[in-house]
């Protein structure tokens, strides 16, 4: 059963058809003209986890536990080498259960080999031995936790109890030997959550706002029986999630921004509104479903130079100058921000 609606879930995300507003075109940044060095003197190299990428994005968990996967997995695990930058493998509850499903997580660390970031993956509700379990399986440098209560909460066969997450967030963090990320799926976190988080000892937060995957819609063509559109704009909206994370202030704690990212724009924005890294999922399976491999590589080599000529006309010479860039806040964005 998991295995089908695993294959379900990839072929359904390519049929959807709503399209949230992660608000980043509600972020305007001033263009500045007097830039004081060349183009190849622009350094987009960052350190996260103790290990120096190339550039500040990571590709983030998508799938895992078909052959069909297994393919989509050695791809960008590819990619993932090429950019020298992390990937995140998608839930391995499938390969805890079935050994057959295991070749597809484990060909991601095969294929990036052992100097790259690779993220192993956990729902909530599972404890210490599982997380040990999942990160052994791809020699993992950390684990990803996912909270998906609403997207459970739409599936006929989800869980319904999500009591024991708060706790075995708590005991994976006291028991695992590598770092600890906690992200949400697509519905993005409030600045209350990130502190509990926080609280429970972890350090690293992916927002994965409203804006991209929209699993509401996922699970909905599972169910064409059922009628669910009218909850497809429910989330907070990434942008807004940056912003209440970081004015938490919380200065040991390192944001991913993810949800709703298509491009260099985007990218830049959610490292200008305080993002350490930003991450990437259903806009490159779209490049690699529908244009190959070769089409996928083009496409982030196209957003890696437009990303550069941003921090160029930005003034930006590194990451770090990134996060000291200016901006503006309008529309939506800023109405919203001002309630909070």
């Amino acid at each position: 059963m998991r295995k089908y609606r695993k294959q379900e879930h990839i072929e359904n995300y390519l049929k959807t058809s709503f399209h949230g507003d992660p608000l980043f075109k509600d972020v305007f940044i001033q263009h500045y003209s007097l830039p004081g060095f060349a183009f190849n003197e622009i350094d987009t190299h960052v350190d996260f986890m103790g290990h120096s990428l190339d550039f500040p994005l990571m590709i983030n968990a998508i799938t895992g536990g078909t052959e069909f996967a297994e393919e989509i997995n050695r791809d960008l695990a590819r990619l993932a080498k090429d950019f020298s930058i992390p990937m995140a493998v998608g839930s391995q509850t499938i390969a805890l259960e079935d050994e057959d499903a295991v070749e597809s997580f484990t060909i991601v660390r095969e294929t990036i080999g052992k100097d790259g970031l690779v993220f192993a993956n956990l729902n909530g509700l599972l404890g210490p031995e599982e997380a040990k379990k999942a990160v052994k399986m791809i020699d993992a440098d950390a684990l990803q936790i996912h909270l998906n209560p609403a997207q459970e909460l739409i599936m006929e066969e989800g869980d319904r109890d999500f009591r024991p997450v708060r706790e075995n967030i708590r005991a994976i963090v006291a028991s695992l030997d590598v770092p600890v990320i906690v992200k949400e799926v697509g519905f993005g976190m409030s600045s209350q959550v990130i502190q509990e988080i926080y609280d429970l000892g972890v350090r690293y937060v992916d927002v994965a706002g409203f804006g991209g995957t929209n699993f509401f819609e996922v699970e909905n063509l599972r169910y064409p029986e059922e009628d669910y559109s009218e909850l497809f704009s429910w989330g907070n909206p990434t942008c807004l999630c940056l912003l209440l994370a970081k004015d938490l202030g919380l200065k040991d704690l390192k944001i991913i921004g993810s949800g709703g990212i298509r491009g260099a724009e985007d990218l830049f924005k959610a490292l200008v509104l305080g993002s350490d890294l930003g991450a990437i999922s259903g806009e490159l399976l779209n490049y690699l479903i529908h244009g190959g491999y070769a089409y996928a590589h083009q496409f982030l080599d196209q957003l890696q130079y437009k990303f550069k000529i941003l921090m160029m006309l930005t003034g930006s010479k590194t990451i770090e100058d990134i996060k000291k860039v200016p901006y503006g806040l309008k529309g939506d964005l800023r109405s919203l921000y001002d309630t909070f």
